[in-house]
């Protein structure tokens, strides 16, 4: 399949699909899939929809199989385009790993990170940190000081030994799960993040940001405008593709939901010029009761119509139409693409 962008997809997407009413998933078969099987089951059904492939340190990917995991993705031209810090699925970690009260803890946590920056480093990957367990679950819980500064000397650690490794970081907010109250929530407290680490005299070139659509609509953080803001900083780091009603986590099929926030996002990245410099649309997805195969490949298609539809929106009409904020002319474009006569 022909496509605009490079992609690459959360091996996640393929598991068992566990929630909190179904601990044991909603695809039980898969259960004690080895993560060597799951990717070759995986490329063998996607094929040519992905370029490549994601998976979280130290429980789906490691040491002991990065190794084989790389050799079967080679085999068809794959690569690893992004490994994440997976601290949140360790129970040790109930307090949160880089904000754990306990030192012991928390030395060890930034160290497993480190480790796993230097895996994506021998891998050729980036790497992400979503902190989801990084927060507080009740009022008066947490030293709020404490928290933040802990957070903040964690990613400069982090970032500094990224930047040894010759590895990104991109960094990945959302305002709630695990943690009730994830410390890092938005798009403005990843840039304070980033900020704060600069600050600290640590070269922040390679620290960006991962924007996954559905924790930015989950804030009612409109997707264009932030890929832009992020742009015009230089942030502009990766994107977790997916769609949802907007209350919780949903990792819907992308262009289910959210289809014109998708829409002015697509044009916003071709305007951005998203992809020049190698960044992909990642696929973040959780098909909870779908065949995750096909789901996968559906997203894949919604998106690359979505991205020929906004190329097909006429640029210099519409930049005509936002000089003025005429949104009833902006519309009209739109809807040209779409196939209105007007």
């Amino acid at each position: 399949m022909k496509r605009k962008l490079k992609n690459s997809v959360g091996i996640w997407a393929f598991g068992p699909a566990a929630t909190r009413f179904v601990p044991a998933g909603y695809h039980t078969e898969l259960s004690n899939e080895t993560m060597e099987a799951r990717t070759e089951r995986v490329l063998k059904g996607l094929g040519d929809f992905i370029d490549g492939y994601e998976y979280h340190y130290p429980n789906e990917i490691n040491e002991d199989n990065v190794d084989s995991i790389k050799e079967i993705l080679a085999s068809e031209g794959k690569d690893i385009y992004c490994i994440a810090l997976g601290h949140h699925t360790n129970p040790k970690y109930s307090l949160g790993s880089l904000v754990n009260p306990f030192p012991e803890i928390r030395k060890e946590a930034i160290n497993i990170a480190k480790d796993g920056i230097d895996l994506a480093s021998s891998a050729g990957a980036n790497f992400i940190i979503w902190p989801g367990g990084e927060g507080y679950n009740y009022p008066f819980q947490t030293d709020y000081e404490k928290m933040w500064n802990d957070f903040i000397d964690a990613i400069a650690i982090l970032t500094e030994h990224a930047n040894k490794k010759g590895v990104t970081i991109f960094l990945e907010h959302k305002n709630s799960e695990p943690a009730m109250k994830v410390a890092m929530r938005s798009i403005g407290m990843t840039l304070y993040v980033i900020n704060k680490v600069k600050e600290r005299g640590v070269d922040t070139s390679n620290l960006k940001v991962n924007m996954d659509w559905q924790h930015l609509i989950m804030n009612g953080e409109n997707l264009a405008e932030y890929a832009r803001l992020l742009a015009m900083e230089n942030k502009l780091g990766h994107q977790h593709a997916n769609s949802g009603w907007g209350t919780f986590d949903d990792d819907n099929i992308v262009g289910a939901l959210r289809f014109m926030e998708t829409l002015e996002l697509a044009k916003e990245l071709q305007l951005i010029g998203y992809g020049k410099n190698g960044e992909r649309i990642g696929f973040d997805l959780l098909p909870y009761t779908e065949d995750a195969i096909e789901a996968v490949k559906e997203s894949v298609i919604h998106w690359e119509f979505i991205y020929d539809l906004a190329s097909k929106i006429n640029t210099e009409r519409l930049y005509e139409a936002k000089k003025t904020k005429d949104a009833v002319k902006a519309y009209k474009e739109v809807y040209k693409a779409l196939g209105a006569k007007f």
